[in-house]
C-alpha cells in the first residue's frame, strides 16, 4: 500500500515597507499572521492552535518601530517592543499609566519581545496594557488594502480573540494626545500570584484636575470584566466635577461594579469579579490623582 503525505510549507516574508506586507497579507490566499514579538504567535503554533501558511514579520517597517513625540503627543510604533518603552524616559514620565500596565507583561524576557500591538491584536479580554491605553484615549492607526483609518483603542477589541480589524488590515502604530496640566493616569490588576499571571480585573484610569483640585475630564477602563476591555462613562461621570473624594470614590466603585459582566471560573466568581472591580478602580484612581496633584 503507498501513502502518499503533503506537507505544505510556511512561507516567512519579512517586508521593509507597509505597502509590500499590506500586499502579502492582500494575496495570501491561505492563513496569514503578522509577526511582530511572537509571544503569542509562536505560543499559538507550538500548541497547533493555529496553523499560518504565511508569516509577516514588520519588525522591519520604519512607521511601526518608532517612538515619537511631536508637541506633547506621542506615537509609538505597534512594532515596538515593551522593555524598549520602558527604557524610554520621556514616555514613562508622560504616561506612567500606560507603562503600568506594560510592565506587566509576561516576565523580563517576554517584555524584551512582546509589543503593545501583540497585546492588542490578541485580544485577551485580560491585556494589562489595554485598559490604561484605552483610558489614555489612545488611537490605533489601522492600514489595509482600502487604505488608513484611525479607530479609538476602546474599538478594536469586540471579543475573546476576535478585533474589529477588516481583511488584510493591521495595526500600525498608537497615538496618545497632549496632555493637560495637572494630569495623571494609572493601572492596576488583580491576580492570585504577584507575577506573570493573567489578570482577575484590570483597571485604568487618566483624569485631569484645575487649579482647584476638581477633577475636569476622566476616563476609566476596566479589562477581564466582560468578554472585552470596557470603557467605563459613568465611572468617569462620578469623578467629574468633583474633588475626588470619599463620595466621589464610592459612586466610581458602585458605577464600576455595576458595568461588569465577568465569566465565572476557578480564578473568580462572578461575584467576587465585581467586586473587585469596584475596589480596584478606587486605587487606581487614587494613584492616578497622586500623581497629577504631583
Amino acid at each position: 500500500m503507498n501513502c502518499e503525505a503533503t506537507l505544505t510549507e510556511m512561507r516567512y516574508e519579512a517586508p521593509e515597507t507597509l505597502d509590500a506586507a499590506i500586499g502579502l497579507i492582500g494575496a495570501e490566499t491561505g492563513v496569514a499572521k503578522v509577526f511582530a514579538g511572537g509571544t503569542d504567535v509562536l505560543v499559538q503554533m507550538h500548541l497547533d492552535q493555529i496553523e499560518p501558511d504565511l508569516i509577516v514579520d514588520v519588525k522591519n517597517i520604519a512607521e511601526m518601530r518608532e517612538v515619537v513625540e511631536q508637541d506633547g503627543s506621542w506615537r509609538f510604533g505597534a512594532a515596538v517592543t515593551g522593555k524598549e518603552l520602558m527604557d524610554n524616559p520621556e514616555f514613562n514620565v508622560a504616561w506612567p499609566g500606560v507603562m503600568d500596565g506594560v510592565r506587566l507583561i509576561g516576565s523580563v524576557q517576554v517584555r524584551g519581545r512582546a509589543t503593545v500591538g501583540g497585546n492588542l491584536c490578541n485580544a485577551s479580554p485580560a491585556a494589562d496594557s489595554v485598559p490604561p491605553m484605552i483610558a489614555a484615549d489612545a488611537i490605533a492607526s489601522v492600514v489595509g488594502p482600502n487604505g488608513r483609518r484611525e479607530v479609538p483603542m476602546a474599538e478594536i477589541i469586540t471579543g475573546p480573540r476576535k478585533t474589529s480589524l477588516a481583511d488584510g488590515e493591521i495595526v500600525v502604530s498608537f497615538n496618545l494626545p497632549k496632555r493637560p496640566p495637572n494630569s495623571g493616569d494609572a493601572y492596576l490588576r488583580f491576580t492570585p500570584r504577584t507575577e506573570m499571571d493573567i489578570a482577575v480585573v484590570g483597571c485604568g484610569v487618566n483624569l485631569t484636575l484645575d487649579s482647584d483640585g476638581t477633577c475636569t475630564a476622566a476616563r476609566v477602563a476596566l479589562g477581564a470584566v466582560a468578554d472585552r476591555p470596557l470603557l467605563v462613562e459613568d465611572a468617569a461621570n462620578a469623578l467629574i466635577g468633583t474633588k475626588v473624594d470619599d463620595d466621589a470614590l464610592e459612586q466610581l466603585a458602585v458605577a464600576a461594579s455595576a458595568a461588569c459582566n465577568p465569566i465565572d471560573d476557578k480564578r473568580g466568581t462572578i461575584e467576587y469579579r465585581t467586586e473587585v472591580a469596584g475596589v480596584l478602580a478606587q486605587r487606581a484612581t487614587t494613584k492616578a490623582l497622586e500623581r497629577a496633584k504631583s
